[in-house]
Formats: structure tokens, sequence, C-alpha cells
């Protein structure tokens, strides 16, 4: 398993300070250098320590108080570190999306991986084939939604003498112009009926995505997620589910509709096996400042807690040309701005070091290298300040960082997180 802090600091990690090459992650961690002072250069994305913290305790809670299994989305951060956060916070195992980020995964000692996509290319399932075999411990389920995929996975798997069999969920299709999944009850007991005739593949249960709801408001998510457990529990009426698998795994959640997830979850009547009831949201462990701040669950159950948002995008004005206008050097390849573009937050003072709030600055577009700026006549914004950002959408954040210092509140940096996308 790579170790992450004996990684060599150099110039492929954007912002890092010029005098730590050669250094070590962990040594340079062991500085405990100020994001502001400690030699970062600008644009500069950095974590909050506190509330990356904060989300992981209150998703971990969430689901202890639901009774839900949980399994991060991990193509949200591809960030192993935050894995083996989110692990020790409770999470079952980790969502991936497409084979790669399953070997990334693997890489890092990942044991179980929910793969919440179907997967049919020869080359994947011949890994994917070798990887089970070599290790009895290692747990990994993804979907199927169509006969034909069902064929050329067991095809590739047997051309790849697969010992074990790989474990299958059905996809139920959030419905008429959706994403992938099957779109009836019936297609999705013909894929079943597939997979029951194939020795390469085991059924384990049925799962979708609740986001892809056309319209989704919460009395259609809830239909869907009904019609959802409604299959799971005719599938085992059916006898569909070998009693040698030891439990029925029922899956759905992103980051959106989690709320209702566990509302519908918890109706699931009792059936022949355990019922691994799993929970896949992934955004929730940085959070954001604009999409997610909208749309999180958390809104509509205020008891339950708040997320926090842990992004923070530090650019500086490097030009003023007009009393309405400035220019940060932070731009499309530094900032998420593919659901809305940045929203500036605070201040640094260049001269003082005082952080005030950005009063009359609004990010308004982004050109490669460029954050423009309207500066509104109560704004007090000069050349060299340093302007904070909150984003949206973690995953456009994350992936545009190799390597984000986590920052405690007093700008001390306590460590640097790794992604691989």
């Amino acid at each position: 398993m790579p170790d992450l802090a004996n990684e060599v600091v150099d110039h492929r990690f954007k912002a890092l300070p010029p005098d730590a090459e050669g250094l070590t992650v962990g040594e340079l961690a062991a500085q405990r250098r100020n994001l502001f002072t400690g030699g970062f250069t600008t644009p500069v994305l950095a974590l909050s320590a506190e509330s990356v913290a904060h989300n992981l305790r209150l998703l971990e809670e969430y689901a202890e108080r639901h009774r839900l299994a949980f399994a991060p989305h991990g193509k949200t951060s591809m960030a192993p570190q935050l894995f083996d956060r989110q692990l020790a916070h409770g999470a079952w195992g980790i969502t991936a999306a497409v084979p790669h980020q399953a070997r990334v995964y693997r890489a890092h000692g990942i044991a179980r991986i929910f793969l919440a996509n179907e997967v049919v290319d020869p080359v994947a399932l011949r890994w994917l084939a070798g990887e089970l075999d070599a290790d009895p411990d290692f747990r990994f389920v993804c979907y199927v939604d169509s006969v034909r995929g069902v064929e050329l996975m067991d095809e590739a798997l047997r051309a790849a003498s697969a010992g074990r069999p790989v474990d299958v969920v059905v996809e139920l299709g959030a419905g008429d112009g959706a994403r992938t999944g099957a779109r009836t009850e019936a297609d999705c007991a013909a894929v079943a009926d597939a997979v029951a005739a194939a020795r390469t593949l085991r059924l384990v249960g049925v799962a979708g995505y609740e986001g892809e709801v056309p319209g989704a408001d919460p009395d259609k998510v809830r239909g869907w997620l009904r019609r959802l457990t409604a299959l799971a529990a005719d599938f085992d009426k059916a006898g569909r589910f070998d009693p040698a698998v030891g439990e029925i795994v029922v899956s759905a959640g992103g980051s959106a509709w989690f709320d209702a997830v566990a509302e519908v979850f918890a109706e699931i009547p009792a059936l022949s096996l355990p019922v691994l009831k799993l929970l896949r949201s992934g955004a929730y462990v940085s959070h954001d400042s604009g999409h997610y701040r909208e749309l999180t669950p958390f809104n509509r159950v205020p008891e339950e807690g708040a997320l926090e948002p842990a992004f923070r995008l530090w650019a500086q004005v490097v030009s003023r040309p007009t009393p309405e206008q400035a220019f940060t050097n932070a731009g499309k390849r530094d900032a998420a701005h593919d659901l809305h573009l940045p929203e500036a937050q605070v201040v640094r003072d260049a001269r003082t070091g005082e952080i005030r709030p950005a009063d009359g600055v609004t990010v308004t577009g982004l050109s490669d290298q460029h954050g423009w700026l309207r500066t509104g006549p109560e704004a007090d914004v000069e050349v060299g300040d340093w302007i904070g950002m909150g984003l949206s959408h973690p995953c456009t954040s994350f992936d545009k960082w190799q390597l984000i210092p986590l920052v405690e509140a007093d700008g001390t940096v306590v460590d640097y997180v790794r992604t691989f996308f």
C-alpha cells in the first residue's frame, strides 16, 4: 500500500512552498506552516480541518440513527486519506463509478467496493477476477441492467477463469429519460434471470439512484424508492437470492435525497435474509458553498444537524484596472465552475493580514487563469489582497488539485490530502 506521507514534494503540486521541494509530504506537514505566511503561492485550495471532522461525525451519526450502512461515493474526492477517515467513522466500504477508481481503492487497501455502474469491459473484468481470486476477504458489488450486459460479463469472466462469482445488484432505472437502469420491473426480472443462468455472477440485491428521478420532488423520489424496495421484496419472494449470499443489498442515496432514502428504507419488511441498507452519499465530506448548500437534506430536517462547507480557494488580486473591476489569479484550472461560479467570501488584507468580509465583491466570470470580480462602492480591495472564495460542487473541486492543504481555523496547515483522478 503506498505511503502517502513519504511522497516527495516537488513541482507537480500546485501552490506548495517552493522551499519545500525535496521534503516528503509528512515532513512538510510536521512543520505546521501557516497557509498565509508559510511560503504558499496563490492560488491555493484549502480544506477546513474542523469542517471535514464535523461532516465525518455528522454522517456517521446520521447513518447510525437511521440504521443505514454507508458506502460513501469515493469519486467525490478520490482521496485515500479521506476514505480511511470515512471508514474509521463507520463506513461499510467505498463506492466507485468506474473500474479505474476501483483500482485506486484496491491499491490503497479498500476491502469493500460498491461500484454503482455497469461493468462490461473485458479488461476490467479480468483485473477484477484476479483481485477476487487473490484476496478472499475482498468484497465487490456492481450494477447490472441488461441481459446483454450480463452476457458480456459472463463471457469475460469465463475467459479469465474467474474462481469467484462477481456479486451484482439489478439496477432499477429512475424513470423514462433518466440515466442507466432497467426501466420496468419486468425488465429487472429478465436481467435477474440472466444472472441466475450465469455461473460467474451472483445476484445479491437491487439498487439505483434517486437523484435521476425526472422532475424530482419528495413525493416522486419516495415513490421511486418504494418501487425499488418492492422489487427487492418481490425478488426475495420469488426465491432469487441464494441463502449463501448472507444478506440482501438494497442501495440508493446521493447527497440530495438521503432523508427520503432513510425514510423509505425504514419501511422495508422482514425478508428471508438480513437487509444491507446501503447509502452512498459522497459530497458530504467537504460539502460546498453552492449546489449542495441548496440541495442538502439537512435543509429539510434541520433538527438532524447541518453540514459545513470545507473548501476555500484563496486567490490574489493581480489587477484593479477600474473602481468597478478587479482580477484574481485563479481561473477555470483552479476552481469548480460546472454548476456555479465561486463565491467571494472574505478578503485578507495584504498590508495587515486582517481578514474581513468580501462586501461588494462578486465573481462574475472565469478565464483559464483569471477570476473576474465586480467590485461595488463598498468593496475594499486592492492589488495584492487575497480573496477567499467558496466553491460549488465538490467533485469538480477536488479533481483540479493533487495535494490539498488541510488547514485549521488559524491558518495552520496540519496535513495534505492527496487525490488520484
